[in-house]
Parts: C-alpha cells; structure tokens; sequence
C-alpha cells in the first residue's frame, strides 16, 4: 500500500472537482494545480512552475492570503448547488450531487492550506533543489474567503450564505448595466444608503413597501418615479436597492436606447434564482418609437414580458413620459382619431401600476434638506448665515431641489 502526502493527495482531489470544476478555468487555483502536477517533472519545470505560480499570485496580490484567493474562486463560481442554494432550494438535490459539493469543498480547502514549504519538500528530487530552494519566496495562506470560513463539512452553513448573497458575479457584484447585449456587472456602484435621505418620507416609503412586497413573494407594482429634476428619484432607486441587497436583491440598469433588447435581458434574468430590479433612468420619447412599443409590451400584455423574479423602476421628468409639442396638437386638428392618439399616449405610463410624484420643494423643506446635509457633514455655521447661504445658491442654479442642498452644502467645502 503506498502512502499519500499531503499535497499528492491535495493534487488527485483537484483532478477529480466535479461540481466546482469552473474553478480551474480561474488563474490561481490553475497555476496552483500545474505547480503540483510539477512534483513529476525536472527540477528545472519544477522551479519553473514554482516561480510562475508565486509571480501569479504577486501580481493577483494574493501572496499572504493564497487560501482567500482559492476559496474566493469557489465562492464566485456559479454551478447546479450554488444556483440551488441561492434559490434555496438545495436540499432537492440528488444525494450523489450533494455527496460530490462536499468534497469538492473539502478539496478546496485542503488545497488552500498547504504551504510553500510543504509543497517544495514534497517534491521527490529535493535534495538536488534545497540550497535553490532555502532562497525562493514562500506565500502564506491566511484565512479563507467568508463562505468557507462556514463551513464544518455540513452545507447548510455554506447554503444559507448563497441563499443571502446570490452565486456567480450576482454574489461578487451588486449592481449591473446592460452593454454589448450582457449583463455587466459595475465595480463602483453608488452605495447611497435610505438614510442619507431627508424629505421626501411619503414617496421613498411607497417604493420600500412596494420593493418589500416583492421581496416577500407578495403583490407589487412596476413602479414610475416621476416629477422635477434633482429631486432623488434615481437616488432612492439606489438606496431601495442597497436597502434590500442583503436580501438577495440585485439592480441591472437597461439603457432607454436598449429598451429593443429587453427581451435578451429578461431571458438572461428568468433564470437565476436572485431577484431584480431593472432599471430605467431619465425614460421620455420623442414620439412612438420602437422602444415605446417594447416597453409598453412588456409592461402589459406583450409575448416578452418582464420575468416573475424582476420588477421594472422607471423614472422620468414627464409624467406621461412621451414629449408632446404644440406642432403634434395642431397636426392633431384635422384627425378624427384626435382621442384615440391621446390614449396611445397617455397608455404607456398607465400601464405602472405604481406612480410616485416627485416636486420640487417648498422653501421650508429646502432649508430643512439643507441644515440635514450640513449636520451630517459637520458644519458649524450659524442657521441664519446657513440659510440665506442656501437662498442665494438656489437663486443662482434656477430653483430649489435637493440635489441643489446637496451642491451648496458641498461647495462650503470647497
């Protein structure tokens, strides 16, 4: 009977991953396999591996914590169990799956931990490497990524984290846009959080309860966010967002331009078990153009329609979202459908079951937002010289917001 070390029996368990076999398409799990497939080669591909692998993980920055960026691999990687665990349903499994997670995970992280030294002393020529190898760096393997740190060799524990933070790029990004007919996901999302907010109280909550309706399999609406510029209706699309995200909640924003594409975006989304919120910024049209009729198909009664794990947030400075002009009036006086074009037009923004109003503020509640920002920033400025500050601010940028307060509260800074 022959005996196994350490690393030859870390090296047999990574030839057999199975369920999270993707993680060998990621750098350094790869680099880290090819180093221990090494243990048969010359001492000259052996060093030659040894370096590679220890240059890899410099650059990744990952050279005191090579059990993180392993684990992180496998935490990130998207498979039949973290798809099911993050719909929760994990447990419908077959046994053999199941049996074939536990020990992937298992050789995951025996894998993770093997150290530099241990991996050089394993290999069967070493005495003809060690006065080479007494002088070459050493990694370290510090702790594990969040996930694994869980686990105890029950799943239940490693389960509920995917079922909180989704599974693929949907656990390592939480926001998206929709580019080149993908969903990409946006590195420096604005984390804008539901209490950075003053005002505004009675719109923000009709969005929250709305999202939280969703979120509890309940009854909910599109929803329409409408009214004057720079009073946070984008914001508070965001901070519902980030309100929700530990909930499994994920925001794509879709481009007004791209609205043609939303039936490669729902077909993208029906599939993941997290939900979504999918996002349009700024929606107006010109006149009824092909974007008009996507969106309004799928807000209602189109073959295309939204996925049942997505709502679609809009917000728009228009209420009825598409810009009429005096011209479209008078080319309407000799139409005997005249009626008929107004319902076209007014039955894209019926068709969200949710509308919240956004106006600009009273003076009042300007300077209310105002002396907020100011108090969270730490300004120490007498109220009178603060407000007539703010007045004059307003009077220079054309009127009141709050994105205005935000803008003279910034610029005390400055």
């Amino acid at each position: 009977m022959i005996l196994m070390n350490n690393v030859e029996t870390a090296r047999l368990n990574l030839s057999a991953l199975s369920v999270f076999r993707g993680i060998m398409n990621r750098s350094v799990p790869r680099a880290f396999y090819d180093l221990l497939c090494g243990l048969d080669k010359s001492p000259e591909e052996f060093l030659r591996l040894y370096g590679a692998f220890y240059s890899l993980v410099c650059e990744r920055g990952c050279s005191q914590s090579l059990a993180y960026a392993f684990t992180e691999a496998a935490l990130f990687d998207e498979n039949r169990f973290t798809r099911c665990a993050a719909g929760g349903t994990y447990d419908k499994l077959p046994r053999d799956v199941l049996r074939a997670v536990k020990h992937d995970c298992d050789a995951i992280l025996s894998a993770s931990r093997l150290s530099s030294e241990e991996v050089l002393r394993a290999y069967p020529r070493y005495r003809e490497i060690e006065q080479i190898a007494a002088t070459l760096p050493r990694w370290q393997c510090g702790d594990c990524a969040e996930s694994f740190k869980m686990y105890d060799g029950s799943l239940d524990r490693i389960a509920a984290y995917y079922r909180k933070n989704g599974c693929g790029i949907f656990a390592r990004y939480k926001a998206f846009v929709w580019r080149d007919g993908d969903i990409r996901p946006v590195l420096n999302y604005d984390t804008i959080d539901i209490d950075d907010f003053t005002g505004y109280e009675r719109q923000r909550d009709k969005v929250m309860e709305n999202t939280r309706a969703f979120m509890q399999g309940k009854s909910c609406n599109n929803c329409l966010l409408y009214g004057d510029m720079g009073t946070g209706k984008s914001s508070t699309v965001k901070a519902v967002a980030n309100l929700f995200r530990s909930d499994g909640l994920r925001i794509v924003e879709i481009p007004k331009e791209r609205l043609i594409d939303f039936p490669l975006l729902a077909d993208k989304i029906a599939a993941l078990p997290m939900k979504f919120i999918i996002f349009i910024d700024d929606l107006s049209f010109q006149n009824q153009d092909q974007s008009y009729t996507t969106l309004k198909a799928v807000l209602e009664g189109g073959l295309a329609a939204r996925p049942s794990n997505a709502l679609i947030y809009a917000t728009s400075n228009r209420r009825h979202i598409v810009k009429e002009r005096l011209s479209d009036r008078a080319a309407e006086v000799d139409d005997v459908n005249t009626r008929d074009n107004m319902q076209e037009t007014l039955s894209l923004s019926d068709r969200f079951g949710l509308s919240v109003c956004y106006t600009v503020p009273r003076r009042d509640e300007y300077l209310m937002i105002v002396r907020a920002l100011a108090e969270k920033k730490g300004i120490d400025m007498a109220k009178d010289e603060l407000d007539a500050g703010a007045e004059r601010f307003a009077l220079a940028r054309g009127g009141r917001s709050p994105r205005c307060a935000k803008q003279y509260v910034e610029s005390l800074f400055c």
